[in-house]
C-alpha cells in the first residue's frame, strides 16, 4: 500500500462545537463513536474510563491498551482514569459532569443507579445537563436491561431478514460491519445537538434516549416498510429494488468485478447498445416509461450476466459515464484506502503518535466553511490526562470560590 499524505494535528479549535464540554463515560463503539464525533466537530471531550476498558484490548496494538479501534474511536478526547466506586473517584466525576454540556453513556440503568449518575439524580444537581444514553431496548420497556450487541439487535430489527430475502439463503449472515453500533452512535450524535440547541436556548438540559433496536428498525423501514404504510396494507415489506436477486456485482471481460446499476429504460437501452446487443435494447421492458421492478426486475438483471463480460472494466467506466449509468469498480478495502481520491481528499493519512508512532488516521469526512471539524488530539493512553484535568477542576473550584467571597464582601 502506497503511504499515505502526512499528517499533523491541528493547533487550532474552530469547529462549531468550540466551548462544549462533553463527558463520555461509554464503552465499546457506540458511544464513543459519538462522542469522537462531537469532539471532532470542536467539543472539549473527557473520557472517563476504568483501564479494563475492553475497547482497549484488541488484536493490533505497540502499547498495551491502545489496539486499533481504540486509536479509531478516541481521537480528540482527554482520558480520566477514576474509580467511581471510591468517594474520590466519584466525587471526582461529579465536579466534571457538574462542568459539562453532555453526557454520553451506555451503561446498564441499574449499574448508573448504583453509582447515583442516573438522570434522575443528575439532572437534580445540574439541570443544564445533556444526559444522552443508549442501549438496545426501550428503558421503559419489558426488554429494559437486556443485553445487546450489534448481531441481536441486526436481527431483531428486520435486518437479517432483508439481508436472508435478497440472497434466498436459509443461514442469513450479519451484515460485516458493526452497523447498528454506528448507526446509533451518529442518532446519538444528532440528538445531543439538537438537546444542546434547546439547552441554549433555554439554560434546561433533558434526557435523551437512543434504544438502539427502536433506531435500526426506524432506519430500515424507510424504503422496506413499503406497502405496508397504507392501513389495509398494499404489500409485504420489502423494497423491491434493494431484493432483486440481481442485485450483484459482475465480472468483466477482462476479470474485473464491477457494479453497474441501470436505472430506467434509457439507462437499459444504452447499455445493451454499447454491450453490441442492439436486440436486448428492442425489448419493449425497456421501452415503457417506467420498468416495474416487481415484474421484470429479475429477469432485466439476469440479462446483465450476459452483457458485462462483453466489455473490459475501463471500457465499462468509460461507457457509463458517458450515458450517466451508475457504475462502480468492485475495489478490495486495501485497494479503497489506496484510491486516489481517499488521498487527495486526506480521508486517511499518516500521523505520528506520541506513543504508537507511525498510525494510519482516518480523516474528517464533514467539510465545514466556516467552522471546519479538525483533529487536536490523539487517542490517549489510559488516563494520560487525569492529572491535568483534575488539575483545572481545583483551579475552576478555587476561582469560583474566590468570586463568591468576592460577591459576600461587596
Amino acid at each position: 500500500m502506497t503511504e499515505q499524505n502526512l499528517a499533523t494535528l491541528s493547533s487550532t479549535n474552530n469547529g462549531p462545537l468550540a466551548g462544549i464540554r462533553v463527558i463520555d463515560m461509554a464503552t465499546v463503539v457506540m458511544g464513543p463513536y459519538a462522542a469522537q464525533v462531537l469532539g471532532d466537530l470542536g467539543a472539549d471531550v473527557i473520557k472517563i474510563e476504568s483501564p479494563n476498558d475492553t475497547i482497549r484490548a484488541g488484536l493490533f496494538a505497540n502499547t498495551p491498551g491502545m489496539s486499533a479501534l481504540h486509536l479509531n474511536v478516541n481521537r480528540n478526547k482527554r482520558s480520566v482514569a477514576l474509580n467511581l466506586k471510591s468517594e474520590e473517584g466519584h466525587a471526582a466525576a461529579m465536579k466534571l459532569i457538574g462542568s459539562a454540556d453532555i453526557l454520553i453513556s451506555n451503561m446498564r440503568i441499574d449499574a448508573l443507579r448504583r453509582l447515583g449518575m442516573d438522570y434522575e439524580t443528575l439532572s437534580a444537581k445540574f439541570p443544564q445537563l445533556i444526559y444522552v444514553h443508549a442501549q438496545g431496548f426501550r428503558p421503559d420497556s419489558d426488554r429494559a436491561g437486556l443485553a445487546a450487541y450489534d448481531e441481536t439487535v441486526q436481527a431483531a430489527s428486520g435486518l437479517l431478514d432483508i439481508a436472508q430475502r435478497a440472497a434466498d439463503i436459509q443461514k442469513p449472515a450479519v451484515l460485516p460491519t458493526i452497523l447498528a453500533d454506528k448507526v446509533s452512535a451518529l442518532t446519538m450524535v444528532y440528538s445531543a445537538m439538537a438537546a444542546l440547541v434547546h439547552q441554549q436556548k433555554t439554560g434546561q438540559g433533558q434526557k435523551v434516549e437512543v434504544p438502539m433496536t427502536d433506531t435500526m428498525l426506524a432506519f430500515n423501514l424507510v424504503e422496506h416498510l413499503q406497502g405496508q404504510a397504507f392501513v389495509p396494507a398494499k404489500s409485504q415489506t420489502g423494497f423491491p429494488n434493494s431484493l432483486m436477486k440481481g442485485h450483484y456485482a459482475r465480472p468483466t471481460k477482462d476479470g474485473g468485478l464491477v457494479m453497474v446499476i441501470p436505472y430506467g429504460p434509457q439507462n437499459f437501452r444504452d447499455l445493451f447498445v454499447a454491450a453490441g446487443r442492439p436486440d436486448l435494447a428492442e425489448d419493449p421492458r425497456v421501452n415503457n416509461e417506467f420498468i416495474d421492478v416487481r415484474a421484470d426486475g429479475n429477469e432485466l438483471s439476469a440479462l446483465l450476466d450476459d452483457v458485462i463480460p462483453l466489455r473490459t472494466t475501463e471500457e465499462w467506466a468509460e461507457i457509463c459515464l458517458s450515458k450517466s449509468i451508475p457504475f462502480g469498480p468492485v475495489l478490495r478495502l486495501d485497494e479503497a484506502m489506496d484510491d486516489d481520491y481517499v488521498r487527495d481528499g486526506h480521508l486517511l493519512d499518516v500521523a505520528e503518535h506520541p506513543s504508537e508512532g507511525k498510525i494510519r488516521m482516518i480523516g474528517v469526512p464533514m467539510q465545514f466553511s466556516a467552522t471546519p471539524p479538525s483533529i487536536r488530539r490523539h487517542a490517549p493512553l489510559p488516563g494520560a490526562d487525569t492529572e491535568e484535568v483534575l488539575a483545572e477542576l481545583a483551579t475552576k473550584s478555587s476561582a469560583d470560590q474566590n468570586t463568591e467571597m468576592a460577591g459576600s464582601l461587596a
